[in-house]
């Protein structure tokens, strides 16, 4: 996908942040942002040179001054907080370290600054109390996947489809959607994956969702046709616990930071203008906010794309030797040992197999590599 205008140095900042990372396809994430590889590493050498201003078109004046006051210092602070007026104390300093400035005092003198010149409630950071986190142990083995609630905009509704990758809470999507509907979130995966690639096949592939539409059906049969589309290309889905939504406690996370640096700031004209503010603040999320989790480091020093491409040909799957094949008919239902099993409409004409277990009479159904259903053929009789 060619690089807008519009957008190109916010592109250029990212692609170089992920070109850096240990492991990364470097000619497979050139080919992914539609570039070559001459221009990939000619843009890696001008920002190791030059920083981020290094990507520009032209010089940019450098934002590094040595010989700082006291009161320029603190201009600078405000001039961070008037910028990301949802960042305290740590995110400001570590982001001024970023940028070269030296001299930054420690971040409870920067809250104090905060404090002083009014840009803090007394009483706000009483709130923000430490919790036990968890994550995975490297990028691309689950992705937090789910809708924010939509929010008004001049020409209807804007549906924010978010996508964050559980290790390095890199946003690998964002992107403002009219519905809620599974072709638009198939649309928009298949954008999302082609650029990203799928998770890694070495690793559990996986995505975590929650049980409302269109990621869940009922309590019995789960999937639906959107997520059986994501198991043929091999990447697993679980759902959250009802009613349970700190299961995907960093999606639940992001939205809050949403709100607070974005969409409770603005107003939208339609979603044209949406996805233009989004694509600008997810770079600044993904490779300049510094992050409470990540010991203040930003999601992009930790996140690498995966190495498993987008296939824009899905091949049948091989259930290999041992396994009892069976077409699911229109309704969803299919026949075994002349015992009927509802799997669920979402696997319509499509193959499934059943593996007998460890128990006589017991088969679990698998879809590609994700047991469905189970079959207990003594309990099935009428």
């Amino acid at each position: 996908m060619p690089w807008s205008e519009k957008s190109i140095m916010s592109q250029r900042h990212e692609f170089v942040m992920l070109f850096e990372q240990e492991g990364v396809n470097r000619r497979e994430l050139c080919r992914r942002f539609g570039i070559s590889p001459t221009i990939g590493y000619r843009l890696l050498a001008r920002y190791r040179g030059n920083g981020k201003a290094g990507l520009a078109d032209r010089s940019r004046r450098p934002q590094r001054s040595p010989a700082r006051t006291s009161a320029e210092m603190e201009e600078l602070v405000l001039a961070v907080r008037d910028k990301h007026p949802a960042w305290g104390g740590r995110k400001i300093r570590r982001r001024l370290q970023d940028l070269g400035h030296h001299g930054v005092p420690s971040a409870s003198t920067v809250t104090a600054v905060l404090h002083r010149q009014g840009r803090i409630d007394a009483a706000a950071s009483v709130q923000h109390q430490p919790f036990e986190r968890f994550e995975r142990a490297a990028p691309n083995e689950l992705w937090q996947m789910d809708y924010k609630g939509h929010f008004a905009t001049a020409a209807g509704r804007c549906h924010p489809l978010r996508v964050v990758d559980d290790h390095s809470r890199y946003a690998v999507g964002l992107r403002a959607c009219g519905d809620e509907r599974e072709g638009t979130v198939q649309a928009e995966l298949t954008t999302i994956f082609r650029r990203y690639g799928l998770p890694d096949r070495m690793l559990p592939d996986r995505m975590l969702t929650d049980n409302g539409a269109p990621w869940g059906s009922d309590a019995v049969h789960r999937h639906t046709w959107l997520t059986v589309w994501l198991l043929e290309l091999g990447v697993a889905v679980s759902h959250g616990r009802p009613y349970h939504p700190q299961t995907q406690g960093k999606d639940e996370r992001f939205d809050r930071t949403l709100t607070a640096e974005l969409i409770g700031r603005r107003a939208f004209a339609d979603l044209a203008q949406c996805q233009q503010r989004f694509d600008a603040w997810r770079v600044v999320y993904n490779t300049q906010r510094p992050h409470e989790a990540l010991a203040l480091a930003t999601p992009a020093a930790r996140y690498r794309p995966s190495g498993r491409g987008f296939p824009e040909k899905i091949e049948p799957f091989d259930y290999g030797p041992g396994a009892i094949v069976r077409r699911v008919d229109g309704d969803g239902w299919l026949s075994f040992r002349n015992r009927p099993l509802k799997v669920g409409r979402a696997f319509s004409y499509r193959r499934v197999a059943l593996r007998p277990t460890d128990q006589d009479g017991c088969f679990d159904v698998l879809f590609c590599a994700q047991k469905v259903g189970a079959l207990d053929l003594p309990e099935a009789a009428p």
